[in-house]
């Protein structure tokens, strides 16, 4: 067996992390099929196959995923003990990859990581939008946003932002010769825009007033993915929406949406930043939680 460099590694656990020859080598900074006969060099070498090339995308043999496992904490390592060398440069440095659903991005995320980079203009921050959950590790993710019911009992979550509730909304127009829902039950006699989780499930619309808690099943003829979108069509007059608060604040001060069932909308306690457990983190993303909890300090005063 030829001897394997430490750069040989890289490539191949940056394509183990993405399981994607074109995201690893977006990353590497280099063409796709470059990587991919950087990755057979390295095979030859080894003198065994670590990945197996599919129509869908790749997939890690068994001694693929035995290398993967036993080479990827000695590289986080090697990553944390660089990130350390951030405390002598007086301020963090580096990059930060952030996994955050759309709604969670717009309303929480960007705002606040805004202001994290007119503090830190050394650190560079990418935020990936995309609603289904994803194994934030294995995609080389530093953390992710969501709420807290959606995070996995090994992760950490910090609080972001304030607390959220949603709003029960239609057009003016969609309510002429229409009875206005009082109760969650009376949904039922309308069209409601229901929001389709990326997994395949439909999205429930909970509602709670006196310590009684409701979830409902709406039905209606339109299905959409997007809560961006799932606004756009209730603007129509395509139905009633379940939508944040905070998306619908104009619209409904302005004239253009009436709100119902108000009084059945709760607060919740809002979307976490959650990572994974670690000895030593970034430093980028070490500065970036502790923002995070002063700003959050400085709303609730």
């Amino acid at each position: 067996m030829q001897r394997v460099r430490s750069t040989d590694l890289a490539i191949f656990l940056a394509i183990a992390n993405h399981r994607s020859f074109r995201k690893a080598a977006v990353e590497l900074g280099v063409t796709p099929s470059a990587l991919s006969h950087a990755l057979r060099t390295i095979e030859e070498r080894l003198d065994v196959r670590l990945v197996n090339r599919t129509t869908r995308g790749v997939a890690l043999t068994e001694a693929g995923e035995r290398l993967f496992d036993r080479i990827r904490p000695a590289f986080l390592d090697i990553d944390a003990a660089l990130d350390d060398l951030d405390t002598f440069r007086g301020q963090p440095y580096g990059k930060l990859r952030i996994n955050a659903a759309r709604a969670a991005a717009k309303l929480v995320l960007l705002p606040i990581v805004s202001r994290f980079l007119k503090a830190y203009p050394s650190v560079e921050v990418e935020i990936v939008i995309d609603d289904a959950l994803v194994d934030m590790v294995s995609s080389g993710f530093d953390a992710g946003i969501r709420f807290g019911e959606s995070l996995a009992a090994d992760m950490i979550a910090v609080p972001i932002g304030p607390r959220h509730r949603f709003a029960v909304v239609g057009t003016p127009g969609y309510f002429e010769g229409r009875t206005k829902p009082v109760a969650p039950h009376d949904l039922s006699n309308h069209a409601c825009v229901r929001y389709r989780f990326a997994g395949g499930a439909f999205y429930r619309w909970e509602f709670e007033r006196g310590g009684i808690e409701v979830e409902i099943e709406v039905l209606g003829p339109l299905t959409l993915g997007d809560q961006d979108i799932i606004l756009d069509a209730v603007l129509q007059g395509n139905g009633l929406g379940y939508l944040f608060e905070d998306q619908v604040r104009a619209a409904v001060a302005g004239g253009q949406l009436v709100r119902v069932l108000e009084d059945w909308c709760p607060f919740y306690p809002g979307f976490f930043l959650y990572y994974p457990s670690r000895r030593q983190l970034p430093t980028a993303l070490r500065a970036f939680i502790d923002f995070v909890k002063a700003d959050r300090e400085r709303a609730q005063l």
